[in-house]
């Protein structure tokens, strides 16, 4: 062989070793396929989830009560503190009871006159009744003793209410609580002229603290399942507030207004809650959940794993091989940030919650954080670091 044979050899030994690396580089990426897509996952749950309306409430005394005087007066002497836990018939305000007094005194003589003068004409009309009898008085005279014994009767029983109603005026100038509850703040003092009734002013308001309600609206969707579960008997209320963090869970629902407002399409409700410890206060707004019983052994899943598809709502379930799933499902209702499903997925079965994005059926995936990957990717890179 001369040497212009084996350059042409050489040459063509190494075209051919250069075509088969080349054939052999695809083989090798199909046999070990794409890197699995990363995607963050939840497992589906069988749970007994409660049916509950959200709303926004105030919380209201039950009952509220401005305390006014009954009569004209003088403030001689208050017995409470603002701000006190009062019962119902505590003394509250002494007004000056000396006006009142005299006037007992002018109705109780009048009374004892009164009484007089009808004993005396009962006295006369017996005596003159045996002259009657012997007619040794004339008719006349003596329908006119009849009269008059009728009349100083009458007058006695007026006397009697006089002194009746002196003596509940009189009472009038003890105010005493009319419900227990709280005092708020003293809008008048001692020496204070007070007019009975004043529409313009009352002495102090009492709001009752125990049993409490919130008032809260709804809307009109909710209306015939509320009525269900009212003549079921197992609408309980629970209320929060964002502020203090403070709940109570054992609200009754005790109200339901008797129309729609048709401007807002919501209806007012009320739920009673017992608040021994006061932690409910009148005007503080809450958060009210309306509890309308249970779904007993619904599958439930992040409502982030629920996506609409060509067919409707469908999920993306991670199988035993991590390849991906897309079923179709049937989404029941949403409860906060969770979903309810009819069909379509297990309890035990892992679904994607995201990265749906990049992945199709049959692809596989890696259950990751991806919150704390785009973190990571976001980070600014230190100096020589390679990108």
């Amino acid at each position: 062989m001369n040497l212009r044979h084996f350059f042409l050899f050489s040459f063509a030994a190494a075209a051919l070793a250069g075509a088969g690396c080349k054939r052999s580089a695809p083989v090798t990426a199909a046999a070990g396929g794409p890197p699995p897509v990363p995607v963050q996952v939840a497992v589906a749950q069988q749970l007994d989830v409660p049916r509950v309306v959200p709303s926004v409430g105030t919380v209201q005394a039950l009952r509220l009560v401005a305390v006014k005087s009954q009569v004209d007066g003088m403030i001689a002497e208050i017995h409470f503190k603002e701000g006190d836990e009062v019962k119902a018939g505590d003394l509250l305000v002494t007004l000056d009871r000396r006006p009142f007094e005299n006037s007992l005194r002018i109705a109780r003589a009048d009374l004892v006159n009164a009484r007089a003068e009808a004993s005396k004409a009962a006295n006369d009309l017996e005596r003159y009744q045996r002259l009657d009898q012997q007619d040794a008085i004339s008719k006349e005279q003596f329908a006119q003793l009849t009269t008059k014994g009728e009349t100083t009767r009458a007058l006695v029983q007026a006397k009697e209410a006089a002194v009746a109603n002196a003596e509940l005026l009189l009472g009038y100038t003890q105010i005493r609580a009319p419900i227990a509850g709280r005092t708020g703040q003293r809008a008048l003092h001692e020496g204070a002229l007070v007019k009975a009734n004043d529409a313009a002013q009352s002495i102090v308001t009492i709001n009752q603290l125990a049993p409490i309600a919130a008032a809260f609206a709804v809307p009109e969707r909710a209306l015939n399942e509320i009525r269900a579960a009212l003549a079921r008997g197992d609408a309980t209320v629970a209320v929060t507030d964002r502020a203090t963090g403070v709940s109570r869970t054992d609200g009754k629902l005790s109200f339901v207004d008797n129309a729609v407002d048709p401007t807002t399409g919501t209806i007012t409700l009320k739920a009673d809650f017992a608040n021994a410890d006061h932690a409910l206060w009148p005007g503080q707004f809450v958060q009210v959940e309306t509890r309308l019983g249970l779904d007993r052994g619904a599958i439930v899943v992040p409502s982030a794993a629920v996506q609409t598809g060509q067919s409707g709502a469908q999920v993306f379930v991670v199988k035993t091989d991590r390849s991906i799933d897309v079923r179709p499902v049937k989404v029941l209702r949403t409860a906060g940030d969770q979903t309810l499903l009819a069909d379509g997925v297990r309890a035990g079965e892992t679904v994607v919650t995201d990265g749906h994005l990049r992945i199709t059926p049959g692809v596989k995936v890696e259950a990751k954080n991806l919150a704390a990957i785009a973190a990571e990717a976001a980070k600014p890179k230190a100096k020589g670091e390679p990108k």
